[in-house]
């Protein structure tokens, strides 16, 4: 049984106690009469769902659901509305307002046990992306604080990658996929002693071999989860730093043994790091970046990308110049919440 209750609201105590007796051996139920009833028994009892009458004495349930629609603390409980077969509906007007379904009175036990199950399946599937994507960003951050980049760099580089991956086709679910598994690209760097990855002279042999170790730690801690962010988030892991030619690590891959997600990460990677001011090194003029990756075609990058990247530069630099004006000078101010099942800044 659900902690949160599912609110019904209807003026016939009659329809309440229809509802009653279908749902109460599954479900914890709360009761309301009419709009003001209704407002007060949601912010009481925060239900997970409401079965909510249209017409009723002080207010309809389209005026009732428009409020809750309105305010961020009740938007997302998802509303059903219940109606007489012989009352004139306007279901456009009802889904306009928020809305998700509607049931009519009537009632069907069986309608009724199915349009509540699936749609409170859908608010436990949400609440269970959310959970993905607020570990995602909190993985993302932990890899951050072992490392001399700033807070942005990792979801800039996210942002560049998202938008390399649409135009060489992805689509829209798999651009998002990257772009939340991008972030923890570095997740092994958590293995790194801090005496090896702030230091501000280059490594020597031996704590190269060290800072080798950091793809394929990533990808071990990543690749404990099945869900699919997490199965990306573990290739771009433990491939990132393979070159297109063969003579990057952990294991020398060549061209496209190289999965295209790490691939791609390379690049986006790549261009912000050069594109940012390091305690060691000045932000790199664009040209030279440019000439960078240009150099680095065939070589470190696969060519394709390298040209696909330069061809939809002015949307790359509309991504920088947003990141630029929500970055402060030390990066420590920016702040990531979830809004929407997308990453918001602020």
């Amino acid at each position: 049984m659900s902690h949160a209750p599912i609110l019904i609201v209807d003026d016939e105590a009659a329809n309440l106690a229809a509802m009653q007796q279908i749902l109460a051996p599954r479900y914890k139920l709360v009761f309301a009469r009419n709009g003001a009833e209704t407002l007060m028994a949601v912010i009481k009892h925060q239900p997970c769902l409401i079965l909510l009458d249209i017409q009723m004495p002080d207010m309809s349930g389209y005026q009732v659901c428009r409020i809750l629609k309105a305010d961020p603390l009740t938007e997302a409980i998802p509303v059903i509305f219940v109606t007489s077969k012989n009352e004139e509906i306007d279901e456009a007007a009802g889904f306009q307002v928020g809305a998700v379904d509607y049931i009519t009175k009537p009632v069907s036990s069986v309608i009724v046990q199915a349009r509540v199950n699936t749609h409170l399946s859908l608010v436990r599937a949400s609440n269970i992306e959310k959970s993905y994507r607020e570990a995602i960003y909190m993985l993302g951050e932990a890899a951050h604080f072992k490392d001399t980049d700033t807070g942005a760099h990792i979801w800039r580089m996210a942002a560049y990658a998202g938008a390399l991956a649409k135009a060489v086709g992805w689509d829209e679910e798999a651009r998002r996929l990257i772009e939340l598994a991008a972030p923890m690209h570095d997740t092994g760097k958590l293995s790194i002693p801090d005496v090896i990855l702030r230091k501000p002279t280059q490594l020597d042999a031996e704590e190269w071999v060290i800072m080798k170790t950091h793809p394929r730690v990533g990808s071990e801690i990543l690749a404990k989860s099945d869900a699919s962010v997490f199965r990306m988030a573990a290739e771009i892991a433990l491939r990132h730093h393979e070159k297109w030619n063969g003579s990057g690590y952990p294991d020398g891959l060549v061209g496209d043994a190289i999965p295209e997600s790490a691939r791609i990460v390379a690049v986006a990677d790549v261009f912000d790091a050069l594109s940012m001011k390091r305690p060691y090194k000045e932000p790199w003029p664009l040209e030279r970046i440019l000439a960078a990756l240009d150099e680095g075609s065939g070589s470190h990058f696969e060519p394709r990308l390298v040209e696909t990247f330069k061809s939809i530069l002015p949307s790359i630099l509309e991504i920088k110049v947003s990141w630029d004006a929500l970055e402060t000078n030390d990066g420590e101010n920016i702040k990531v919440e979830v809004i929407g099942g997308m990453a918001k800044f602020k």
